[in-house]
């Protein structure tokens, strides 16, 4: 349970529309629920002031009654409300002594009962309250002392069932309660609209960069808010200066070529000429020189051909190029492409082609009959859609150990075939330059599977 919850709330904190309309909806839920707790004592308040006006009303009729009576001895009866005759109404009148605290007369509601209440302040003041009747039920009084003629004392008491009030006070409850969550509802649409509209413009940010990295624009372009537009400003700066840098490189990787091939070459003539022992050394050492500066040569062309913008390829429609090509070049072998159209990958053209071209011809080398070629959606690499195209044969393989030194420059495991040793590190550092990954296993048929995954456009 403690781990839904927490994938829930990293789900939840994980979208920024999310974050925005949760905050928003807690908010406003607490708002919304404390003005809806205050409109309803506001209204209780107001009601519970209303009714005591009208028992306000009764207690003043009691006193004008008793002022005209003799000792109090009045009988005011109902006061023309039936509920002070009806028992335990809730709705009461006593007559107290106030010097003797002896009860003068009482409402027939009571039943001959008394009300246990404390006596009024002797300033004469009409005083509100809440008692209790014996029945339990909770009651609103009205008292005041009133002083007549003769040194006479009376306190007079006045209660109402403060229960009538209940129903009134549910009904308005329920209906802030449902006026407040439509209105909670609809400001949490609102909300939600406000923060996709308001967050629209990056949304089309994180377009217009997928398109950059994926070839199909050069800048950010188009109008962006002013709170977001000094963020494309940079980011196009950004490119801007990362493609003067790799264009910088080129030209120094081309310097460097012109610098270093011709002594290079110089250095090999002489060598080959002298004829001697240390000659033979020199020649050997020059030769490392030349491979290692022609595959870093290789390696800054790549980086310099991919700049900083993205390129695609459709892989489908290269397989294709390349298989018919090698079924001219050898006809005695079965050369079979299974492969979605459409399917792109984000590599040049070219070098896509010079990829799967060596892994092919090698495998046409190799291979007895069969060379199959499959072209799949490969599982993703640090969120980033991949591609994987496996090229098989059913030749003698090559055992685990094997495949380590292979894919190293000029290692070439059978001399019996012609080639250079090359195809298999070109590959490597090309897929590699691309951000892509090589790996080498056996084929279904007891041949040499290679499997290459580059990033998907």
């Amino acid at each position: 349970m403690k781990m839904r919850l927490s994938a829930l709330w990293t789900w939840l904190t994980g979208s920024l529309a999310l974050r925005l309309v949760m905050a928003s909806a807690i908010w406003s839920a607490l708002a919304l629920a404390a003005a809806g707790w205050l409109l309803t004592e506001l209204h209780t308040d107001s009601l519970i002031r209303s009714f005591d006006e009208r028992i306000i009303v009764y207690e003043k009729t009691l006193a004008g009654i008793v002022a005209a009576g003799e000792d109090g001895a009045a009988d005011p009866g109902t006061m023309g409300d039936p509920r002070f005759g009806r028992v335990q109404s809730g709705w009461y009148w006593m007559i107290v002594d106030g010097k003797t605290r002896e009860t003068v007369g009482a409402s027939q509601s009571l039943l001959g009962e008394t009300l246990k209440l404390t006596p009024p302040t002797n300033n004469g003041a009409v005083q509100t309250g809440f008692v209790t009747d014996p029945s339990g039920k909770r009651l609103r009084q009205v008292t005041q002392r009133v002083f007549l003629s003769g040194g006479r004392i009376y306190d007079l008491y006045v209660t109402g069932n403060i229960d009538d009030l209940g129903a009134e006070i549910s009904i308005f409850r329920y209906q802030v309660l449902g006026t407040l969550s439509l209105f909670a509802l609809g400001l949490l649409v609102a909300t939600y609209v406000q923060v996709k509209f308001g967050l629209r413009p990056l949304a089309t940010l994180g377009k217009g960069l997928a398109d950059i990295r994926q070839g199909r624009a050069q800048r950010l372009e188009g109008k962006l808010p002013r709170e977001i537009a000094p963020l494309g400003k940079e980011l196009n700066a950004l490119i801007d200066t990362n493609s003067a840098i790799v264009e910088r490189s080129r030209t120094q990787v081309g310097n460097l070529a012109h610098a270093l091939k011709t002594p290079l070459a110089v250095v090999l003539n002489e060598a080959r000429a002298d004829g001697g022992p240390l000659a033979g050394k020199v020649i050997e050492q020059a030769e490392v020189m030349r491979s290692e500066i022609d595959r870093y040569l290789d390696r800054a062309r790549l980086a310099a051909d991919r700049k900083v913008m993205g390129t695609t390829a459709e892989v489908a429609r290269s397989l294709e190029s390349l298989a018919k090509v090698l079924r001219r070049a050898y006809p005695n072998r079965a050369i079979s492409v299974t492969a979605a159209e459409g399917v792109k990958a984000r590599i040049e053209r070219r070098d896509l082609e010079e990829v799967v071209g060596n892994l092919m011809d090698n495998a046409c080398k190799y291979g007895r009959e069969q060379v199959s070629v499959h072209l799949e959606a490969g599982p993703s690499d640090r969120d980033r859609p991949m591609v994987r195209i496996v090229v098989e044969d059913d030749g003698p393989g090559l055992e685990p150990e094997q495949y380590a030194a292979v894919l190293g420059r000029g290692k070439r495991l059978d001399e019996s075939l012609p080639g250079s040793g090359m195809g298999l590190a070109i590959v490597a550092e090309i897929v590699e330059t691309y951000g892509g990954s090589i790996d080498l296993g056996a084929s279904v048929s007891g041949g040499l599977s290679v499997a290459v995954r580059l990033p998907r456009s």
